[in-house]
């Protein structure tokens, strides 16, 4: 009974805490940046799609047989290449915010990591989570402000 008023549990709420690390911004107006980057070059995909679907529609009452089957196919190749480029785009867009916020997730869980070591907590539990239905008030303490501080320490020296 004695050992176990000793243990100690703090929580957080890891999204957050994420999102109010001075770098989040940063990352997330390069986020933008780059989408915008994508977002683009789809546009002009799809102007270059329309245009050779209006050429093909004005010209093809007077185009033989051979040039008719070929406009045809280059148009089913722009629409393929655009929907590829449009998935490709997407993908690399989760990669790079992935690789972008790694570094972010790895200096907030050492900031969490210490602490936890300063206060004593046997483990923080993330509260964004549903896998913790209940944690009694006299074990458990809010780890937010002493993390907040440990944020706001790394951005002013």
């Amino acid at each position: 009974m004695q050992a176990q008023s000793t243990i100690k549990y703090g929580t957080i709420h890891y999204d957050s805490l994420l999102v109010s690390l001075p770098q989040y911004a940063q990352v997330q107006q390069r986020m933008e940046e780059l989408q915008k980057k994508y977002e683009a070059e789809t546009t002009y995909n799809e102007q270059n799609f329309k245009r050779l679907f209006a050429e093909f529609l004005q010209g093809q009452k007077d185009f033989p047989q051979n040039i008719l089957l070929k406009r045809q196919r280059d148009l089913q190749e722009q629409m393929e290449k655009a929907i590829a480029f449009r998935k490709d785009a997407d993908a690399l867009l989760r990669t790079a915010e992935a690789d972008m916020m790694r570094p972010l997730r790895q200096m907030l869980d050492e900031l969490i990591r210490n602490v936890g070591l300063e206060r004593g907590y046997e483990v923080i539990i993330n509260l964004d989570t549903p896998s913790c239905s209940f944690l009694h008030p006299a074990v458990a303490e809010d780890a937010m402000p002493y993390v907040k501080e440990k944020i706001s320490e790394t951005v002013t020296p």
